[in-house]
């Protein structure tokens, strides 16, 4: 039996490609260093600067289709990003948004995965907590795998430490590490069909 190999495509805003990281690898570079495949593989990272989940939803098909192949096993990791917030989407677009991504993928027959958006500006807070459960409320109904960052990080020393040096808006070293450590410990090797770490 012939081996498929895995193409993975992660579709975001700024934050999927670790703007702010002098190491230039983000959380997407640190999760895949520490995901050992025993099969062909490779990933894609499709990021747009300051994408709302309205423009994620309308060109994600096209450009995974350019990456995805008929014969692979085809996942997709969806970043969601804070713009839907700085923005001003309201919270009823922003699930549909994601609906219909994940709906539209499994009738692909594409695996999807789903990273909620991390704590930014102080004021924005409330806005941020809510649109994460939002999205975990979404992804939960089609049992998709969701990470939440916001939680876990709101309150986080370093998290806060990293997004005061750098203005409020992204992390640097510590803090795209720590969303790595969130994803690799929220079902991302069971997804991925790989053996856990632990």
């Amino acid at each position: 039996m012939t081996v498929r190999e895995t193409r993975i495509c992660v579709v975001g805003d700024e934050l999927s490609v670790g703007v702010g990281d002098a190491r230039a690898l983000g959380w997407v570079g640190r999760v895949m260093a520490r995901s050992h495949f025993d099969r062909p593989a490779m990933h894609f990272t499709l990021a747009v600067p300051g994408e709302n989940s309205s423009g994620l939803g309308a060109r994600w098909e096209a450009e995974t289709a350019a990456r995805f192949g008929r014969e692979t096993e085809n996942r997709l990791v969806i970043a969601l990003g804070r713009h839907d917030v700085e923005q001003g989407l309201s919270i009823a677009r922003s699930r549909l948004n994601l609906a219909n991504v994940l709906d539209l993928a499994s009738s692909a027959q594409v695996q999807t995965f789903v990273v909620g958006p991390p704590p930014g500006r102080p004021e924005d807070a409330g806005a941020i907590e809510d649109l994460s459960a939002a999205f975990a409320d979404v992804a939960s109904r089609r049992r998709v795998p969701y990470v939440d960052t916001y939680s876990p990080l709101a309150h986080h020393e370093q998290w806060l430490a990293d997004l005061a040096q750098n203005g409020t808006l992204y992390p640097g070293q510590a803090g795209y590490g720590l969303m790595a450590w969130l994803v690799l410990h929220t079902g991302w090797h069971a997804w991925l069909g790989l053996p856990s770490e632990d």
